[in-house]
């Protein structure tokens, strides 16, 4: 398939998606899914390649870098990978630590295919791969086909069933995973000529997927949501297990309904695929279901990520890449950070609260745990007292991060919700306290032994006659450990 065509075939996708997220519903078109799991693929990788498929894709829809664990939570690897990624739930949940599937929770936390059944049984799921564990395991026997590949056909088998089931048949939720990529990495490296010639292959068998549902004859009355995606990435000299930023790469390249052509996001977490193919199919996610994903469709960017071009690069830090652009001290409007208790000294980006991103932060010392802030998207806060003091200082760490005054009703109920993850080494205190009408900060929690990363919600009495509402994180310590904060909402009734 030539890139015109391909560029022709993407265009009509993401044309027949539509603007906004009511048209195919509205027009009464079929939503269906395709999700097309490119084995250890780098984005940086398939950039450089002769990729134009893929390259079609992103100009017709979105892209949007993002970064995984490492140990302790999971290894970089394909386990935990697919699993979080067919789950919707990171590996602290799901529980899968390795290639052996030990332990998993996939009863508690089904694939998404299962969710489908589960929620519309009328409705036909497919998972065909080339690594047999994603369909003998991972996927549940509720889903209406799986096949795993038999070896000697590898991806060219996988594909050829991917395309016969779009063109023949009439899938409502599909899943493909392609290897070879993965195999290139491990072989040769992803630094090598090799591994761009096998993003080449995986490129043109995407491109046979795409233009088999471009050439449906329903096609004018489907509303398609492709996604394109990967487990883990790859070390330049081969291999992924590890903590390096290259090692924890992955990404989603998306077409479809509510995905403008051309966007770039950085809010985008592995978990959010399954939910994104659960809401485009009109699956309502019940919270019950505890999942860690969300629609891409529906994007809730907080006050911390508008904060992305203000960000500049490292001034003290080494290990950190001179040319990434990751932090800064300059709270979003409303916000401020109260410093006048910090001591002095210490590194530069971490001296008080800061504003940065996991690929700037986890660089400046790997293995540390700085990889589990899994919960944490796009911009976030972050009191570092250990890597503040990674230079002489004098005093204490003691920064307190303040929010706008927000709106409340004296005498009722709020309810504060954020994103946090606390690693603790005494003495060191994480201190969450409101201030009504900037009267006296009143402590609301405490944090004094590590808290993984996870959503707090907090429910605060307002005092009667309040009209307004401060939270402050406030951090104190030495030579300690950090705090992360993101996602701070404060609703009330």
């Amino acid at each position: 398939m030539s890139r015109r065509s391909l560029l022709l075939a993407a265009a009509s996708l993401a044309a027949a998606a539509g603007p906004l997220a009511g048209t195919a519903r509205a027009t009464g078109r079929t939503p269906k899914v395709l999700v097309i799991g490119l084995d250890g693929a780098l984005l940086s990788r398939i950039k450089d390649a002769d990729a134009p498929h893929l390259d079609a894709l992103m100009a017709a829809g979105l892209t949007a870098p993002s970064s995984i664990y490492a140990n302790p939570l999971a290894p970089t690897m394909s386990g935990p990978g697919w699993s979080t990624l067919i789950t919707g739930v990171w590996p602290d949940k799901h529980n899968v630590k390795d290639n052996a599937f030990t332990g998993h929770r996939f009863d508690r936390y089904p694939d998404f295919l299962t969710r489908i059944e589960t929620a519309k049984p009328s409705l036909t799921t497919y998972a065909v791969s080339s690594w047999a564990p994603i369909t003998d395991t991972v996927f549940s026997a509720r889903v209406d086909t799986r096949v795993s590949t038999p070896s000697a056909e590898y991806d060219t088998g996988t594909t050829a069933r991917a395309v016969a089931q779009l063109r023949d048949g009439d899938p409502d939720a599909m899943f493909v995973q392609l290897d070879n990529i993965d195999h290139a990495g491990h072989s040769d490296g992803a630094a090598s000529q090799a591994y761009l010639d096998a993003i080449h292959t995986a490129d043109a068998q995407v491109g046979q997927m795409v233009r088999a549902v471009a050439s449906r004859p329903a096609h004018a009355d489907e509303d398609w949501l492709i996604m394109v995606t990967a487990d883990h990435g790859h070390t330049d000299a081969g291999g992924h297990g590890g903590s390096t930023l290259p090692e924890r790469q992955t990404f989603l390249i998306a077409t479809g309904t509510a995905l403008a052509p051309g966007t770039v996001r950085h809010d985008v977490k592995m978990p959010d695929v399954a939910a994104s193919a659960l809401a485009h199919l009109g699956i309502a996610i019940d919270p019950a279901w505890n999942l860690d994903g969300r629609p891409v469709q529906q994007p809730q960017p907080d006050d911390f990520d508008a904060l992305r071009p203000q960000l500049t690069a490292r001034t003290d830090e080494t290990g950190i890449p001179a040319s990434l652009l990751g932090y800064t001290h300059t709270p979003p409007p409303g916000w401020s950070v109260d410093n006048s208790a910090m001591g002095t000294g210490g590194v530069t980006e971490w001296r008080g609260w800061s504003f940065t991103t996991d690929e700037f932060w986890t660089q400046a010392q790997r293995d540390q745990q700085r990889e589990s802030n899994l919960r944490a998207r796009g911009v976030f806060a972050v009191a570092d007292g250990d890597e503040w003091h990674d230079k002489a200082v004098t005093g204490t760490f003691d920064s307190t991060l303040v929010s706008p005054a927000h709106p409340v009703t004296g005498g009722g109920t709020a309810t504060l919700t954020y994103t946090t993850y606390y690693r603790h080494e005494s003495p060191q205190k994480g201190e969450v306290l409101v201030s009504y009408d900037d009267g006296t900060p009143v402590t609301v929690r405490t944090y004094t032994a590590d808290v993984p990363s996870r959503t707090e919600t907090v429910a605060l009495n307002v005092p009667a006659g309040a009209r307004t509402a401060r939270v402050l994180f406030r951090y104190t310590g030495t030579n300690n450990w950090f705090w992360v904060i993101d996602g701070v909402r404060l609703s009330w009734s």
